[in-house]
């Protein structure tokens, strides 16, 4: 099938006529019909069944339109750089984080980078770790923000903030002497809170409560530290979340302590390594940076 074919296939199949296949397309009913007789000619098959001016789709048509989706997206998506070129617009920048950076940190940088971006395009997407390196290595985002280093030989990994495990707690779980020390295993109490067995901090939190002599119970297990957060905020229990997570979490509602002995947690910038960041990513970065940095400041303070 050629490029052209799929184009009226995929109309026809959207639409369900050759007219409205020839609206959508801004071309005439004839060329519609050319076109789709000439592709199943090359195909040896006819794809619909034709009823009193009707086209019904048949098996086969189903099947190929399955498969020529993501074609016809990427289509699309070519069409718009094209326009997008044509119009001089400045760049697209494709960013990917996972949720809980897209979540804490991410609006106030863009807040920020936007006053000189204003024109930049900017496509935001969330996805775990094992999903930004496959984006990234396949070329579908241009940077990426997590708090694992994936040592992966094809990306890189930049540490641009770090901060360590943070305990929170409902609202009046502790007293005021207490919030400015550390915690350790043996003062959780209560409801805990904790995350999926391949969780990499979560892992960590299991070994560190472990060597402590502590063998933490979870009422409650979650996949992302947000639902953690919000379980908290709640008063449905305690939990140890990453810095980010924790600073972002509503101040009237919980309360925050140091885990200890401290677990450093990072926040990485990951990029493949054969493909340079432009002027308005690495200024994207600055202020990315810059909020993580105060996103902690703010986590420390409360």
């Amino acid at each position: 099938m050629r490029l052209r074919h799929i184009e009226v296939f995929h109309a026809i199949m959207q639409v369900g006529t050759i007219s409205g296949a020839a609206q959508v397309l801004h071309i005439s009913q004839p060329a519609v019909t050319k076109v789709l007789q000439h592709c199943e000619l090359q195909l040896g098959m006819p794809l619909f069944e034709r009823v009193r001016g009707k086209l019904y789709p048949k098996p086969e048509a189903h099947r190929l339109f399955a498969e020529t989706e993501k074609l016809h997206r990427d289509l699309q998506g070519i069409r718009r750089l094209a326009a997008s070129l044509k119009g001089r617009a400045v760049e697209t920048i494709r960013l990917v984080a996972t949720p809980t950076i897209a979540i804490s940190v991410l609006p106030q940088a863009m807040t920020v980078w936007r006053k000189a971006f204003a024109h930049t395009r900017c496509e935001l997407a969330t996805h775990h770790t094992s999903e930004i390196v496959h984006a990234l290595r396949l070329g579908e985002a241009d940077l990426a923000l997590s708090l694992q280093d994936p040592r992966h030989p094809g990306i890189v990994a930049e540490a641009i903030a770090e901060g360590v495990m943070t305990v929170i707690a409902p609202a009046g779980s502790w007293s005021e002497e207490a919030c400015g020390k550390p915690v350790s295993a043996d003062g959780l109490s209560g409801a805990l809170i904790g995350h999926a067995d391949n969780d990499p901090l979560g892992q960590l939190l299991v070994a560190a409560c472990e060597a402590q002599g502590v063998h933490p119970v979870f009422h409650t297990v979650v996949q992302t530290y947000q639902i953690a957060r919000s379980l908290v905020e709640a008063g449905a229990g305690m939990a140890v979340v990453d810095p980010f997570t924790a600073a972002s979490a509503h101040d009237g509602k919980v309360q925050r302590r140091a885990w200890a002995p401290a677990i450093p947690v990072q926040l990485f910038l990951l990029t493949a390594s054969h493909a340079p960041l432009s002027h308005g990513a690495r200024e994207l970065v600055a202020s990315i940076g810059a909020a993580a940095r105060q996103c902690l400041a703010h986590g420390a303070r409360s």
